[in-house]
């Protein structure tokens, strides 16, 4: 039985072609009549229409279908349009054999989730397919509404920074408010807060009245009230993976889609340091790069389409055996345990040391991209500090809205740490320079970052200059500090594994197993590591994802042997 009309979630296809037009949608009715509203448009201004009218009316758009090559507005524009009214919609862009250029545009603009080449007959084989695999995934997603959550803070708060970060890296929707706000006091007031609470304030879906109201929250209370999993729906796992980088998502995607019951756990928000990036260039399959965000994203959905579970905003504290398991303990006392784990934590920016940096962080000095403060930088001198990858992406992003980028190096060059195409894009850049043979060794300001002061490395000479916005990507030290006494890493904290543990013939002390360690196995059995803790690892996305895939396949194998 079909539903009520006015209830039945949109289908909109878009082009210019009348007759294409109309057997779009014959082909649409045909298989989704029963469940969606299919409508129909001619021209992007027309689809447009179409969908404000639909989001005034209160109605979900589950797929946009748009023709590339439309008088006046293309279908990649219609769909980044479509995007800011319905950023859940399914996005799919039809062209001929002649356009794939314009599909690949669009995967990078609008995170397109599918082009389909015309013609696609018979539906059966080349539409439906796709479209149920899309429709699918639309209907397992909650839709959040954009301004369920909203954070009132301190512009220059190390703390309201923080939550704000949470809030973007976990794609949660949010709306940002100054406390001193008109509109800041009207939802303070009606959300019953008198006087001047403790900020950040952060107000939160209840359902059906006034929101809950969240003072100054931890991580782990904002992630329960704002619809992230942070606690196991099982008391045991066959993998437990701790750190949801590029080396934890893969393992938990193939690890969840071979049958093993699978969970991630993550401190911070999925994706790690690649998740931050402003734009990756060098990745498989992706000639026109991709955001982090954007690669974090499509991994998240994967992962939950196999079913694994993912824990966020848990600090895991020790890791243990006990008998055959391996218990992973978090710092509130509780604990997940498993057959076998995988560390994949991941490596974290070094700090900068000097005079008023660390009293200025989250308030001027950022560690990271800080994708959330970049809209801030419109018309700013920023400096970005350091000369690999990390920086040279931060950097590129950052010239497009500020006036002037200064890239400061500790180096005599970018040449042994930055990839070629990162340096060309930057040279040809009229509003970044770069320092060399510079650090920044102090910082200064009232309640915000005001001044920094530069040290020349090579005469000595400190110079301090003014500054509101540094972006630090100095090295990376490993998230293996709780390790201590579990497994075995080397001088700078990285986890030894393998071949590396076998010294002279002889296998790690206390080593159980009538066999050397696997390739990518730790010095405790069943625990495997992947990705950059991993000591001498390759520092690239690409890597990682096949050091996860690779443990999967180990963990196979050591179950097969229990």
């Amino acid at each position: 039985m079909a539903a009520p009309e006015e209830r039945r979630p949109v289908l909109l296809t878009v082009d210019d072609d009348p007759a294409v037009s109309r057997a779009v949608a014959r082909d649409l009715r045909r298989r989704y009549g029963q469940e969606y509203r299919v409508l129909r448009a001619e021209s992007g201004a027309d689809a447009l229409g179409a969908l404000r009218e639909v989001k005034l009316r209160g109605e979900a758009v589950a797929a946009v279908l748009a023709d590339y090559r439309m008088p006046q507005m293309d279908g990649v524009e219609l769909l980044e349009a479509a995007v800011d009214l319905f950023p859940s919609a399914r996005r799919v862009l039809l062209t001929a054999y002649a356009d794939t250029s314009a599909a690949i545009r669009a995967i990078n603009d609008v995170d397109l989730d599918h082009y389909l080449l015309k013609p696609w007959n018979p539906p059966e084989e080349k539409l439906y397919p796709v479209l149920d695999g899309l429709l699918e995934r639309w209907r397992s997603e909650p839709v959040r509404p954009p301004d369920e959550v909203v954070v009132i803070g301190d512009r220059w708060s190390a703390r309201s920074f923080a939550v704000r970060d949470f809030l973007g890296r976990n794609e949660v929707p949010y709306r940002w408010l100054l406390a001193d706000q008109p509109e800041a006091g009207r939802l303070l007031s009606a959300a019953g807060v008198r006087g001047a609470p403790r900020l950040p304030v952060v107000l939160a879906p209840a359902g059906g009245g006034r929101p809950e109201v969240l003072l100054d929250p931890d991580d782990v209370t904002l992630a329960d009230h704002v619809g992230l999993t942070t606690r196991p729906q099982r008391e045991f796992y066959d993998l437990a993976i701790v750190g949801g980088g590029p080396a934890g998502l893969g393992a938990a995607v193939y690890g969840a889609s071979e049958g093993l019951r699978t969970v991630l756990v993550e401190q911070h928000a999925t994706g790690g340091q690649a998740g931050q990036s402003s734009r990756i260039e060098n990745y498989l399959g992706f000639p026109d790069g991709l955001s982090g965000a954007q690669l974090a994203d499509r991994a998240r959905r994967q992962v939950a389409k196999f079913g694994a579970e993912t824990l966020t905003a848990r600090t895991v504290t020790g890791l243990e055996t006990a008998g055959g398991a391996r218990v992973v303990r978090f710092s509130d006392g509780s604990s997940v345990a498993a057959h076998t784990v995988l560390l994949a934590t991941g490596v974290s920016y070094r700090t900068l040391e000097g005079p008023g940096l660390a009293e200025f962080t989250g308030r001027g000095v950022y560690y990271g991209a800080a994708l959330s403060e970049v809209s801030a930088c419109a018309d700013e001198d920023v400096y970005v500090v350091g000369a690999a990858n990390s920086a040279g992406q931060s950097a590129v992003n950052l010239a497009r809205s500020a006036r002037s980028v200064t890239l400061l190096v500790r180096g005599t060059g970018l040449e042994a740490s930055m990839s070629a195409y990162l340096i060309d894009q930057i040279r040809a850049l009229p509003n970044v320079r770069i320092l060399t043979c510079t650090e920044v060794v102090a910082a200064a300001g009232s309640d915000r970052l005001e001044r920094i002061t530069l040290r020349d490395k090579e005469s000595g000479i400190e110079t301090e200059v003014p500054a509101h916005h540094v972006f630090v990507f100095i090295g990376a030290a490993p998230r293996t500090a709780w390790l201590d006494g579990s497994v075995r890493r080397d001088d700078h904290g990285f986890v030894l594994a393998g071949p590396d543990l076998v010294v002279d013939g002889r296998r790690p002390p206390g080593w159980v197993p009538a066999r050397d360690p696997y390739h990518l196995e730790t010095s405790m059995p069943g625990v495997f590591v992947a990705g950059d803790a991993r000591a001498d690892s390759v520092k690239r996305v690409a890597s990682a994802v096949g050091e996860g895939a690779m443990a999967v396949m180990l963990v196979h194998r050591y179950l097969a042997q229990q």
